[in-house]
């Protein structure tokens, strides 16, 4: 194992203890499946550099110590009524907007059961993607968002897209070649678009 493996598979473990305690007395669906959790939240770390996957693990830890739960922070946060963020939160949900807006019009199959992207076309079971980023950058430490906002804009510079990156690492765990050999074999699936 690497030291970014271990980066991730050390966050992944304070990030499951976390989310399996959002709720001490209701637990959902979700949270009966573990692997389904580490996967999708492997797949969202592995793009980031060795130094911000270091910061984020920094911001699990000091939480614990303070006995501070982020998982549930987050999810409160997205459940609570919309507030503004920082400029900094705002401008990283920005771009992080507009590639995962890209996905849906590249790879429609393979975003069929993704979340909406904005709080206007929210399914009642499901919070949109950007309510979601939201929420969860606040967990983030200023030292962790200086560093993501730094890593995306050199993706940007760089031409590459933070949602292709995790929905490719998260096609290949599931055993398609690509995004696009994902989007062929899923196609067929789709029914009428309503």
């Amino acid at each position: 194992m690497n030291e970014k493996e271990r980066l991730i598979e050390a966050i992944l473990e304070i990030e499951l203890r976390m989310f399996l305690t959002v709720n001490p007395v209701l637990t959902s669906g979700c949270q009966e499946d573990p692997e389904g959790f580490r996967l999708h939240r492997r797949a969202q770390f592995l793009p980031w550099p060795e130094e911000t996957l270091a910061s984020y693990l920094e911001d699990l830890g000091a939480a614990e110590e303070r006995g501070e739960n982020l998982m549930r922070r987050k999810y409160a946060r997205m459940q609570g009524p919309a507030e503004e963020s920082g400029p900094e939160v705002e401008e990283i949900v920005r771009r992080e907007m507009e590639w995962q807006r890209a996905m849906f019009r590249d790879y429609p199959a393979v975003m069929g059961g993704a979340r909406p992207l904005t709080d206007d076309r929210t399914r009642a079971e499901m919070t949109s993607f950007e309510t979601y980023t939201r929420g969860e950058l606040e967990t983030y430490s200023p030292r962790t968002l200086g560093l993501l906002r730094r890593d995306l804009v050199a993706m940007r510079d760089r031409g590459e897209s933070l949602s292709e990156k995790i929905y490719g690492h998260l096609v290949r765990a599931l055993g398609y070649a690509s995004l696009a050999d994902a989007e062929q074999k899923l196609k067929p699936r789709m029914g009428p678009l309503s």
